[in-house]
């Protein structure tokens, strides 16, 4: 029984996507490649690693253990490539990166730029998550380095704090609610919002909270940017919940210049007083290159988590 690369890549890229087609899709190869492969795999291994249902695929208890060593392989194959690098000068370092919303639109841009051109021979694949899915994916080894809000359990983590990241009221100047000193999230969804897109961390973070209230918030408008996002609200067209350190940026500064302006006010729920911490695998021996990227953000020495026992709480 021998199994190859190829085919943990192609394994690895369905079990994540939770479709056959999907995961094909994702690994470049058509879904009648993918199939034969995948019924070869388990040939092979003589056991069934999917369950296939109407909506998808859904691993077996020998799928996620494929799974768990696929991940493992997949980790110690980039840090070959990291090690190698340094003696040849020419292979490429890839480090997979996690964020919130907050994070991937005010933090990283400036810094990820400035990394990426400081570190020619690194590549970083960065994706948008609502932080409670970051940390179940840092644990399963989907990815080296989260940022996420420490509102969420943080357990089996290594986590570094970064900044304040409290979440805000902005209203337009002329607003029933732009008298008060702060407001809660029930009253927020009285009103009519405008927000960043379906699909960005904070729109789930924000929907989660409304649905345990059993409250659907109304958007009238959806933009990709908390900028343009303040620029409406500006403009007198509705509420929006936003990062306090991204709605005082110096472009969101320049948004209440709108027709009407806005105001900022606290949120009383206890969720919206947050920090961003940088999250890594309690378990994790990070390659040169991911440990010099989390050095940049969190701007000091990393301590060497490869010789330090983890810590039942996750504790840095």
């Amino acid at each position: 029984m021998r199994v190859s690369f190829a085919d943990l890549a192609l394994f690895t890229c369905i079990a994540e996507a939770g479709s056959i087609t999907a995961g094909a899709a994702r690994a470049h190869r058509s879904l009648s490649a993918a199939s034969e492969r995948l019924q070869k795999l388990e040939a092979s291994l003589g056991v069934s690693l999917l369950t296939r249902e109407r909506r998808g695929v859904r691993l077996t208890p020998a799928g996620r253990a494929l799974l768990h060593h696929a991940r493992l392989v997949d980790r110690q194959l980039d840090q070959l490539h990291d090690e190698i690098a340094a003696f040849s000068g020419g292979l490429r370092a890839r480090i997979r990166l996690l964020t919130n919303t907050s994070a991937s639109s005010e933090l990283l841009p400036d810094t990820l730029g400035r990394f990426l051109a400081e570190h020619p021979n690194v590549d970083v694949e960065l994706e948008e998550r609502p932080s409670h899915l970051i940390v179940p994916a840092l644990r399963q080894g989907v990815a080296d380095l989260g940022i996420v809000a420490d509102s969420v359990d943080l357990g089996g983590l290594r986590h570094y704090p970064l900044r304040a990241d409290r979440l805000v009221l902005a209203c337009p100047r002329d607003h029933p609610l732009a008298g008060a000193r702060r407001v809660d999230f029930a009253s927020v969804l009285d009103w009519p919002l405008v927000g960043v897109a379906e699909g960005s961390a904070l729109h789930a973070h924000l929907a989660g909270h409304a649905a345990r209230m059993h409250r659907t918030p109304h958007y009238r408008l959806l933009l990709r940017d908390f900028g343009a996002v303040l620029r409406v609200v500006g403009q007198g067209a509705g509420v929006a919940v936003v990062p306090w350190p991204v709605a005082r940026s110096s472009g969101a500064a320049r948004a209440s210049e709108g027709r009407v302006g806005y105001r900022l006010l606290p949120l009383t729920d206890d969720w919206a007083a947050r920090r961003l911490v940088l999250c890594l695998p309690a378990d994790a021996r990070p390659t040169e290159a991911v440990r010099a990227l989390a050095e940049r953000l969190l701007r000091r020495p990393m301590p060497d988590t490869s010789a330090v026992r983890p810590q039942p709480d996750g504790g840095a």
